[in-house]
This record gives structure tokens, C-alpha cells and sequence, in this order.
């Protein structure tokens, strides 16, 4: 029980840089809503907003930071909410909102931006980390022809399957690591 804690790192980022930690939607990592009908909507753009407010938030109760660069990141489903937060920041900026921000720009890092066009790249991608030979890319360029999503055909199928066999070598999906093997005692 019990809420989690924050542990000291003294090599932080923070040694270097001011850095608003942030788990949206709400209900995510450390987030919560004092009301539950906060959880309710926690849609790309619904979520987006609610970011924007509590920057517009935090930027008035802590003025001293409105002159610092100001970046906005996120990684993987990110991808999605990262651009839509810098926009929405962005447009308060040229209505001239208070407080007013000073974005310089957003990073996103192993974005996913539109899923079948994120799934549909996996195999240009395992071809250029070398995960897969020259002979399963071009295989699979010729079979599937490009749409590495909608199996076209039977060979399309099979050589997918040998891409999928392999391609997580390096990283494994997360529901994958977190089925427990428990093996059976002998006897």
C-alpha cells in the first residue's frame, strides 16, 4: 500500500536544466484527479488541453521560468500528444495568452505517429538495423509490396512471419516479458 516515492539521483538532468515531469492523461504514472469525473475524457485531444492548462497553470504560480527556453517531449505514444501540446501552446502564444510561454520547440523520441504507418515501416526498419538479411527484405518488398500489414498473399504471410520471428531480438514486447513462466515441479 501506500503511495510510491521519489528517490534523490544527483547525476539528475535537472543539474542542468529545469524539467516539469509530467504523466498525462490523468490516471497515468503518478497523475491523479481529486474529482473522478477528471478520468473521464482522457482522449489525444481532450488529454492535450488539459496539458496546456496546467502549463498556463504552473508558468503563473512559478513567473521566474517564463524566460527559460521551454521544450516539450515524450516518447512512443507521445507521438500523438506531444505535437498537439506544442499547438495548442503554440496557438496561445499568437492570441497573446498569459502567461506567455516561451516554446523554442518538442522532441518526441520513438514516436508513434500513425499505427499503420509506424507497423507498416517494421520491416524497412528491421532491414536497416540489420536484424533481417537482404534476402527477407527483398523477399517481403516482392511478396507484400509494400503492405507489410494486409498479407496480400501466401508467400506475403510466410515471409512476414520469418520478419516477425526475429525482429524483437532486441526488444521484445512488453506483454511478452510480462508473462510469468513458472515452471512445473518435477515429481
Amino acid at each position: 500500500g501506500g503511495l510510491p516515492q521519489l528517490v534523490y539521483n544527483p547525476l539528475s538532468w535537472t543539474k542542468m536544466a529545469s524539467i516539469i515531469f509530467l504523466d498525462s492523461p490523468v490516471s497515468s504514472g503518478f497523475s491523479y484527479a481529486r474529482d473522478p469525473k477528471g478520468c473521464d475524457d482522457v482522449g489525444d485531444y481532450s488529454s492535450s488541453l488539459q496539458v496546456q492548462r496546467f502549463l498556463n497553470k504552473w508558468f503563473t504560480d512559478h513567473p521566474q521560468y517564463l524566460s527559460n527556453p521551454f521544450y516539450i517531449g515524450g516518447d512512443s505514444y507521445a507521438g500523438k500528444v506531444v505535437p498537439l501540446i506544442a499547438q495548442y501552446v503554440s496557438e496561445g502564444i499568437d492570441k497573446r495568452q498569459q502567461p506567455r510561454i516561451n516554446l523554442k520547440g518538442y522532441l518526441v523520441g520513438n514516436p508513434m505517429t500513425d499505427p499503420k504507418f509506424d507497423r507498416n515501416f517494421q520491416v524497412q526498419a528491421a532491414h536497416g538495423f540489420g536484424i533481417i538479411s537482404d534476402q527477407i527484405y527483398e523477399a517481403a518488398m516482392r511478396n507484400c509490396k509494400g503492405d507489410y500489414i494486409n498479407h496480400v498473399n501466401q508467400m506475403c504471410a510466410e515471409v512476414l512471419q520469418t520478419v516477425k520471428s526475429v525482429r524483437f531480438m532486441y526488444w521484445p514486447f512488453c506483454y511478452e516479458l510480462m508473462v510469468l513462466q513458472v515452471p512445473t515441479p518435477a515429481g
